[in-house]
């Protein structure tokens, strides 16, 4: 069997530049309705965050009150690897609060579209007026300062460009465009982030893409190629509404089909995705994209047959880069002879081409009546009775 072509490995192994992913699942998946974490949870999944090797870590809104600021300074307290950054409306109580607990990192939010702006019953005067007084302020207080525009998908590019130069005249540390409803895609991310990275000095640039559209991994990678340094990204894609760019897809797609190299240990992933999912009570999809159980398990015959020949066939990247536990021949009505005579040697049978032959009809039968895969146990039964009987009739 050939070795298993693993395009994460080549593809991190030539590149030229790295990228900063932000998680914001303590803060941004954290707001989406329902999902409610413990304070145990929010510092095992920021102990976790850090040990994947993520770079920053945006822990909460230290506005919220006195719980909240006891978990981010508990957070704080753990002095993990990686920037510690707390979110905050563009208010001074915010930037107060999050003085209070401790936090060295700040991210500052100015609405950016008219829709946001005239909803807030503010002016566009008003944001650039009150980003030089915030921004004044968070410099005296902060290490890090970052600021944010909301709606940048729906401001135009004047105006995405005028508070781009006036982070850059007050030399913040980063910039951050946000796809706040999801209304990018892939060219039109690319083409935002590209045109202020031409037009700015600005030492960062990031983004914040939803998925209401199903575009936000897409968005983020076009975006982090045409030239933005920073993508923010919560695990599973958790969020409001659709969510967000999720952390395990952003990180495996561009270790698979780009150049950009990331800190995240992606053997580590699936045990993450599965430790947030439990802690906020969510199932994971099957389908989910790189944590789903059901990815690297196959039925129909043309899949097995290349994959028990060569796994990369059908495969993108071996299971255990992603720290999913392996692959699975299951038995359906669209298996194969290989399917069925692998999956009969797992099971400790070493059938021969005719009872295989035989045998496929009368799985298929089962199949079709009771609508589901065949169970390794299953299997075994239904040959045993063929082998019994030695005729072709239906068996169970």
């Amino acid at each position: 069997m050939s070795a298993h072509c693993n395009p994460i490995q080549s593809a991190a192994t030539s590149s030229p530049r790295s990228v900063h992913l932000v998680d914001t699942t303590l803060r941004d998946a954290a707001q989406s309705p329902g999902i409610v974490f413990s304070a145990q949870d929010r510092l095992a999944i920021a102990n976790a965050l850090a040990e994947i090797g993520i770079d920053e870590i945006e822990v909460g809104c230290p506005v919220m009150g006195d719980a909240e600021q006891a978990v981010i300074r508990q957070t704080l307290e753990m002095n993990l690897p990686c920037r510690i950054t707390g979110w905050c409306r563009a208010s001074i109580a915010d930037l107060d609060a999050a003085a209070s607990c401790g936090l060295r990192s700040v991210h500052v939010a100015f609405p950016g579209s008219d829709l946001q702006i005239q909803t807030l019953g503010k002016s566009w005067t008003w944001v650039i007026d009150t980003l030089h007084r915030r921004v004044d302020l968070a410099r005296q207080r902060f290490d890090f300062v970052s600021v944010g525009l909301m709606d940048a998908s729906r401001c135009g590019d004047a105006s995405v460009l005028e508070f781009a130069r006036h982070c850059e005249q007050l030399q913040i540390d980063r910039l951050r465009l946000a796809d706040t409803v999801g209304l990018w895609n892939p060219m039109t991310a690319a083409r935002i982030a590209g045109l202020v990275r031409e037009a700015t000095r600005l030492p960062a640039i990031g983004v914040h893409c939803h998925n209401d559209l199903g575009m936000a991994v897409g968005n983020t990678l076009a975006a982090l190629q045409a030239g933005a340094t920073d993508a923010d990204v919560t695990v599973l894609g958790l969020g409001e509404r659709a969510g967000n760019a999720a952390l395990e897809e952003v990180a495996v797609a561009l270790a698979a089909t780009t150049d950009i190299r990331t800190r995240i240990r992606r053997e580590k992933l699936c045990q993450l995705c599965r430790q947030v999912a439990a802690a906020c009570d969510r199932t994971i999809p099957p389908q989910k994209p790189i944590a789903g159980d059901g990815l690297f398990v196959h039925e129909s015959g043309i899949h097995v047959h290349g994959v028990l020949r060569n796994p990369a066939a059908f495969e993108p990247f071996p299971p255990g880069s992603v720290g999913q536990t392996g692959r699975e021949i299951r038995v359906g009505s669209h298996s194969g002879r290989a399917g069925l005579t692998e999956a009969l040697r797992a099971a400790g049978i070493p059938a021969r081409g005719d009872e295989v032959s035989e045998l496929m009809a009368k799985v298929r039968h089962e199949v079709a009546r009771t609508r589901r895969c065949i169970t390794p146990g299953r299997l075994a039964e239904i040959y045993r009775v063929q082998k019994q009987s030695g005729t072709p009739s239906h068996a169970g």
